[in-house]
């Protein structure tokens, strides 16, 4: 399918993860694609993919990022902000470098990547930035995460009220999707392996997520299909947050 033909797409945070997902479902789909990380070109990159090293939580980085778009593509019709870490600690045991580091990439990498690309974005343009039902619920010890989806959530309804018609913003809200991030979640638990089972579940679908799960709602936000779909955040994990504590599969 070429639902993304003719589009430009920047993916920020797509070395790994829910980020490479949607850089190959974009290819797929017949879009130009630049992603970004701060390290350097990832192993198994597609050659086709332009790769910039960039810190998302660092302005001036972000203001050389969209010069590489410019060049580039001349314009941008989609914004994927992925890029985000994750600090497993209560606000009791949070430092001021925790909050720093984890709200310099999570809150204000995006609100630095809006603030940069909304001027060079073409009419009709797309921004998604990647959320978590995090923001709705909290996940224990994740104090400062929690918190900076929230955040994620919000501005992406101030986006799509200020900045609508030139482009639409919206949020995909993942669950337990198997990634680095969802492992090392899992790790905090007394008993892993436990903690895994009851998660699956916990799931109506009868598992746990996958990158790709997320990628083919972001190739639909992206697309013209989706050209009515703004300011909303789209939960994406297999009924989990729909399901009652009373839950007969644990019972």
């Amino acid at each position: 399918m070429t639902r993304l033909a003719g589009k430009t797409a920047l993916v920020t945070g797509g070395r790994q993860g829910i980020g490479r997902a949607i850089v190959d479902a974009f290819l797929a789909e017949g879009a130009q694609v630049m992603t970004c990380g701060r390290g350097e070109w990832p192993d198994g990159l597609p050659p086709d993919v332009r790769w910039v090293t960039a810190d998302m939580s660092d302005g001036a980085q972000v203001e050389l990022l969209r010069s590489a778009v410019v060049n580039a593509f001349g314009s941008l019709s989609i914004l994927i902000n992925n890029a985000g870490i994750q600090i497993e600690k209560t606000v009791v045991d949070s430092t001021d470098d925790d909050w720093d580091r984890l709200m310099g990439v999570n809150a204000k990498g995006v609100f630095n990547a809006c603030r940069a690309f909304i001027p060079v974005m073409a009419d009709g343009g797309s921004i998604i930035n990647i959320g978590s039902i995090s923001g709705n619920v909290a996940d224990p010890s994740m104090a400062l995460y929690n918190a900076s989806k929230a955040f994620v959530h919000g501005l992406t309804r101030s986006v799509a009220v200020d900045h609508g018609p030139a482009v639409r913003c919206n949020a995909i809200c993942p669950g337990w999707i198997m990634t680095d991030m969802a492992e090392a979640g899992f790790d905090l638990a007394d008993d892993p392996d436990a903690a895994r089972r009851n998660a699956v579940a916990r799931h109506p679908v009868g598992r746990l997520g996958a990158p790709e799960d997320v990628a083919r709602l972001a190739v639909w936000l992206a697309s013209d299909d989706a050209s009515f779909a703004t300011g909303q955040c789209f939960t994406v994990d297999g009924g989990m947050t729909a399901a009652s504590p009373i839950n007969p599969g644990l019972m």
